[in-house]
């Protein structure tokens, strides 16, 4: 009986390749991130006993809280959900407005609502202004494409044809 031995050879060490990630899949997840940073720093305040309590006497803030003010928070919320798709569906060129615009706006009204607020609101804001300001260098940034070279064109290989002449073909 014969034993074969198996020569098996290992690295200690093995370098991965960085995959690109689509400029599109990298917006859509800093919208993503946004939103759930977003949602969590409102979802604490309510374990504050004075922002409940402001709530229960019909305030959230400077704004009285009915019809009105929860139908204008919903499309508030409701705008950058959407984002988290549309950036995935829309042409690149109103994607990179559509991004550089609602980006700046709710940083701004972000900041806004910020103003006076205690230490984890602000550090939900300030990882909330990160992400924004992200969204909007990538939609700045936005990879354009490159005009294909006279070589690179469908057909470039092909003799030119125009009327009139006869179309050569090389013999073998």
């Amino acid at each position: 009986m014969t034993t074969d031995t198996l020569n098996v050879t290992t690295t200690a060490h093995s370098t991965l390749e960085p995959a690109p990630v689509n400029v599109r899949i990298t917006i859509s997840a800093l919208w993503a991130a946004m939103l759930f940073v977003f949602a969590y720093v409102d979802i604490f305040s309510f374990l504050r006993s004075d922002y409940r309590a402001d709530v229960e006497a019909g305030k959230a803030g400077a704004f009285s809280i009915d019809q009105t003010f929860l139908l204008l928070t919903t499309v508030y919320v409701v705008v950058p959900a959407l984002m988290v798709v549309a950036v995935l569906v829309l042409r690149p060129r109103a994607n990179r407005i559509v991004n550089l615009v609602l980006s700046t706006l709710y940083a701004l009204t972000i900041v806004g609502a910020a103003i006076g607020e205690w230490q984890y609101y602000l550090l939900g804001t300030a990882v909330e202004i990160v992400l924004l300001a992200a969204i909007a260098y990538y939609a700045w940034t936005w990879p354009k494409v490159a005009p294909p070279a006279a070589d690179d064109r469908p057909g470039a290989d092909r003799p030119e044809v125009t009327a009139g002449s006869a179309r050569e073909f090389p013999r073998p």
